[in-house]
């Protein structure tokens, strides 16, 4: 008698057409996907496209968003990995409905419904508070530093990405003269066909403001000669705040009194701004910054959270400041905003954060507001007080984390956040950004935090349905 096998024939036909629905378990995470997009308002979605059905049918954007909500919960977030997936993996053909969307189809997807996809956030975690996760009388915030979708070589100072412009503008003059010889008939004025004529013409041309960047969302340009003329503009407009911030100085040194009435003394010494400008920007994406982590410098953004006990995330915003500095009462902020729309009545009333956390100001407003803040002073890996910092705000906060009661509720803060951070860029790999620009990048953290808050949702399913 020879050896016993289970038989592996991969000639064997199906006798009926398959059903890719039974080979996912009815408690795989990709059903509660399906069940949670169906509770959700995607109207800003839809509404994006056209409503008389002219045109080439599009993918139905609620197919897509699952799509994405379950790649991103599982750590993948290129296009190109989730058109394989949508070939390959079963879990991707039950939600795509055996539909293959290509890559190019799900970036630009991305880019379209950059605010929508950002407002998702808000739908999940309003299915958080059905469920019972968001209680928010003590919450925690911190921040960590992800990787920019750009290289801290790419920073450039104003002379080398002038230059660098004035060589492409050459390259191009020249591959033109080679192609329709020295005279075509539409050649540009003799001023500006020299190169220091075209670099007074370019100068001029990028100094006009185009509008508050502040107030700017336009996206990343994909070309490098776009983005190189993006980050020139950017560093010309820093020399002209400047300028304009010094001669409103001087102006009002001027007068001799202060605002208070009373008469000023000397007069400051005379500030010179410099021709050009001094700063540096990355030319690849001008938005992020080189920010501080505990294994050195990055380009990146400085990732804001807030999160309960249960380890929900309840707010998620983005800064490209590399201090944790000021952030404390905009988190709250947006904390209150979030829960105020995902229909949470409570309001938090303890706010931790680490030291970096620390500013008076923000703090004494939300005291004012009801909310107690747990911010300790120093950090932990100093030694001592800081220097300067006694008496006041600071001593009353070390004796109120020095108490069991205030002891007991700052110990929470490390279980609270900290695993959000580990469990995001460890296990789920996601520690770099895909996407370019602030804007873009604070869609995508969004995006990833409630990819975080549904894989949360989905465990607390299943120990109901266990229980």
């Amino acid at each position: 008698m020879g050896q016993n096998f289970i038989a592996c024939d991969r000639e064997q036909s199906f006798l009926l057409p398959p059903d890719v629905r039974e080979w996912l378990p009815e408690d795989h995470f990709a059903w509660f996907v399906l069940d949670a997009v169906a509770q959700m308002d995607l109207a800003a979605f839809y509404g994006a496209y056209r409503a008389d059905g002219h045109g080439r049918a599009a993918f139905d954007p609620g197919m897509v968003v699952a799509l994405l909500l379950y790649a991103y919960a599982r750590g993948t977030r290129s296009s190109r990995a989730i058109e394989r997936a949508c070939e390959e993996d079963v879990a991707y053909r039950v939600i795509g409905a055996n539909q293959v969307p290509d890559h190019t189809t799900l970036a630009r997807f991305r880019q379209r419904h950059q605010d929508a996809l950002a407002g998702l956030f808000g739908e999940v975690l309003g299915l958080c508070a059905q469920a019972g996760l968001v209680q928010v009388d003590v919450i925690a915030v911190d921040g960590t530093k992800v990787h920019a979708n750009a290289s801290e070589r790419a920073t450039c100072d104003y002379e080398q990405i002038a230059r660098e412009i004035l060589a492409d503008a050459d390259a191009v003059d020249q591959e033109e003269d080679e192609r329709y010889g020295e005279r075509r008939g539409d050649e540009l004025p003799e001023h500006l066909a020299t190169g220091e004529g075209r670099a007074k013409w370019l100068a001029e041309a990028k100094r006009r403001l185009e509008q508050q960047r502040a107030e700017e969302a336009r996206p990343i340009p994909a070309s490098r000669p776009q983005r190189l003329r993006d980050a020139k503009r950017r560093l010309e407009e820093d020399l002209q705040t400047e300028c304009r911030a010094n001669a409103a100085y001087e102006a009002y040194r001027a007068r001799g009194v202060m605002r208070n009435g009373r008469r000023m003394g000397s007069p400051p010494k005379p500030y010179t701004p410099p021709a050009t400008p001094q700063g540096k920007i990355n030319t690849t994406d001008p938005d992020s910054r080189n920010v501080k982590t505990p294994r050195g410098w990055v380009q990146g953004y400085n990732a804001q959270a807030a999160t309960n006990e249960p380890q929900i995330v309840i707010a998620a915003e983005l800064t490209n400041s590399s201090a944790d500095f000021g952030q404390i009462g905009p988190m709250v902020d947006a904390a209150r905003r979030e829960l105020c729309a995902a229909g949470v009545a409570e309001a938090p009333q303890v706010v931790l954060a680490d030291a970096g956390y620390w500013h008076q100001v923000q703090m004494q407003a939300l005291a004012g507001d009801g909310i107690q803040v747990l911010i300790p002073p120093d950090a932990n890996k100093r030694k001592g007080t800081r220097p300067g910092w006694d008496g006041g705000l600071y001593a009353f906060m070390r004796r109120v984390l020095h108490t069991p009661v205030g002891a007991e509720l700052y110990g929470k803060r490390n279980g609270m956040i900290e695993p959000v951070f580990g469990h995001t860029k460890f296990n789920r790999k996601i520690d770099r950004f895909q996407r370019r620009g602030r804007a873009a990048c604070r869609s995508e953290w969004r995006l990833i935090t409630a990819t975080h808050n549904l894989l949360k949702l989905h465990q607390q399913h299943l120990r109901l349905a266990a229980a």
